[in-house]
C-alpha cells in the first residue's frame, strides 16, 4: 500500500507532465458565462457566454440588463450607461460655431454702419424700418447655433422652442412684407395712378408682426401642450457593443416637431420666393426686387439639400452629431446669403464710395407708374446706353411725409 503513491508520482502523463489529470466530465466556467447542461448527462455542461446586453445572473442563467444600463466587463453584473452631449469642443461643433461668429460679427458691422448712417440715402432708401427688422432676424439665426450646441437643460429647451424658427420667421416675413409691396405696387400701377393701400413704414411693420405673431402664438401652444424637458434617449446609440452603448442628453424635441417649427417659416420663405418671381420683371434693384430674387433661390436650394441630409441620417449612431451640426449650418448659410446679398454691397458704397450715397431726383407714384409700364423698353434702352443702369426705388417723401417712388439713372 506504500508503494502505490511511488508509482503514480513516477508515472508521466502527456507531453511530459507529471500532474494528476482532474476526474471531472466539465471544467468550471469562467465569470460571466453560464452552465449549459448536455442534456441527459446532469454532471456534464458547457460553457456559454452571456452575450449582448445579458450579464451572468446565476450558476445557469444570463439576464438582460435594465434598459438604462449595460453589463460590466466581467459580466457579473451591470453599470450605468455614459451619458453623452454635443460638447463644445468636438469637431462637429467647431464649424457651426465658426460660422456663427464670424456672422455676427458682420451683422453687427452692418447694424453699426447703418445706425452711424441712418439718415444717408442709401440707408433711407432701402426701407430702415424693414432693413433693422431682417437684421434682427439674420442676428437671430446665427445666435440659434449656440443655443443648440450648449448643455440641454430646461431653461435651454425653452429657449430653443422660442427662437428656432423665430430668426427664420423675422427675416422672411420682413422680406415677404417688402416683395409683397412692390407685387401690388406695380399691379395698382396697371390698373390706377393712385398708390395701393398699406405701403407706409408703419403699415408694413404692422404686416411684419402679425406674420411673426403667428410663429410665436404656435411656440405659446405648443408650450401648452408640451411643456419642455430633457431626456436620455438610449435607443439612438445602443450599439451591438455594449462597450460602445452611449445615453444621449438632449430636449424632448422630435424630428416631427423641430420641423413644424420651421415649418411657418419655410412657409414664408416659399411664398416670398413666389412674389421674388412675380417681381422680377420690375425695373432692375427696384427696391432690392432682384437681390431679394436671388436671396429667396439660393435660400431655397439650401433647405432643399437641408432635408435629405437631417432625414437621411435619422438611423445614423452619428445622429445627434449630423443632425444640429446640419441644422445649425444650414441656418448660418441662410442668413449669410441674406446679409451678403442685400446689405454688404450698400455697407460697401457706404464706406469706400460716399460720394455715391447722395438723393437722387424723386418722382411722384405717376411716374413710376409709368415706368413699370414701360419696364421693357427701360431694360432695353439700359442695356443699349454704354455702362449704363435703369434704377428704381421706394423711398419716403420728405415734403408729404407719405411714401413715394423715385426713379434715378446712375452712370458708371
Amino acid at each position: 500500500k506504500h508503494l502505490f503513491p511511488m508509482w503514480v508520482n513516477r508515472m508521466c502523463w502527456r507531453l511530459g507532465d507529471t500532474a494528476l489529470p482532474e476526474s471531472v466530465c466539465s471544467v468550471p466556467c469562467r465569470a460571466g458565462e453560464r452552465k449549459k447542461v448536455v442534456k441527459g448527462v446532469p454532471c456534464c455542461w458547457h460553457c456559454e457566454r452571456c452575450e449582448g446586453y445579458h450579464y451572468q445572473a446565476g450558476e445557469f442563467t444570463c439576464q438582460l440588463c435594465p434598459y438604462e444600463q449595460r453589463p460590466a466587463r466581467n459580466r457579473t453584473g451591470c453599470q450605468p450607461i455614459p451619458i453623452i452631449k454635443l460638447e463644445w469642443h468636438s469637431p462637429w461643433a467647431a464649424v457651426p460655431v465658426l460660422l456663427a461668429l464670424l456672422g455676427i460679427v458682420a451683422t453687427s458691422g452692418v447694424v453699426i454702419t447703418f445706425v452711424r448712417y441712418n439718415d444717408t440715402p442709401i440707408v433711407r432708401a432701402s426701407g430702415r424700418e424693414m432693413s433693422y427688422v431682417l437684421l434682427t432676424g439674420i442676428f437671430l439665426c446665427y445666435a440659434i447655433t449656440f443655443l443648440m450646441i450648449a448643455t440641454p437643460t430646461l431653461v435651454v429647451c425653452s429657449l430653443r422652442r422660442v427662437f428656432l424658427g423665430l430668426g427664420m420667421c423675422f427675416s422672411y416675413a420682413a422680406l415677404l412684407t417688402k416683395t409683397n409691396r412692390i407685387h401690388r405696387i406695380f399691379e395698382q400701377g396697371k390698373k390706377s395712378v393712385a398708390a395701393p393701400r398699406f405701403i407706409s413704414p408703419a403699415s408694413q411693420l404692422a404686416i411684419t408682426f402679425t406674420l411673426i405673431s403667428v410663429q410665436l402664438l404656435g411656440v405659446f401652444v405648443w408650450f401648452a401642450a408640451d411643456p419642455p424637458h430633457t431626456v436620455v434617449d438610449y435607443g439612438e446609440q445602443r450599439t451591438p457593443d455594449p462597450d460602445r452603448a452611449r445615453g444621449v442628453l438632449k430636449c424632448d424635441i422630435s424630428d416631427l416637431s423641430l420641423i413644424c417649427s420651421l415649418g411657418y417659416s419655410i412657409l414664408l420663405m416659399v411664398t416670398c420666393t413666389v412674389y421674388a418671381i412675380k417681381t422680377r420683371g420690375v425695373p432692375e434693384t427696384f427696391n432690392e426686387a432682384k437681390p431679394i430674387g436671388f436671396t429667396m433661390y439660393t435660400t431655397c436650394i439650401i433647405w432643399l439639400a437641408f432635408i435629405p441630409i437631417f432625414f437621411g441620417t435619422a438611423q445614423s449612431a452619428e445622429r445627434m452629431y449630423i443632425q444640429t451640426t446640419t441644422l445649425t449650418v444650414s441656418l448660418s448659410l441662410s442668413a449669410s446669403v441674406s446679409l451678403g446679398m442685400l446689405y454688404m454691397p450698400k455697407v460697401y458704397v457706404i464706406i469706400f464710395h460716399p460720394e455715391q450715397n447722395v438723393p437722387k431726383r424723386k418722382r411722384s407714384f405717376k411716374a413710376i407708374v409709368t415706368a413699370a409700364a414701360m419696364s421693357g423698353k427701360l431694360t432695353q434702352k439700359g442695356g443699349d446706353r454704354p455702362n449704363g443702369e435703369a434704377k428704381t426705388e421706394l423711398c419716403e417723401s420728405m415734403e408729404t411725409n407719405s411714401e413715394c417712388v423715385r426713379y434715378h439713372g446712375d452712370q458708371q
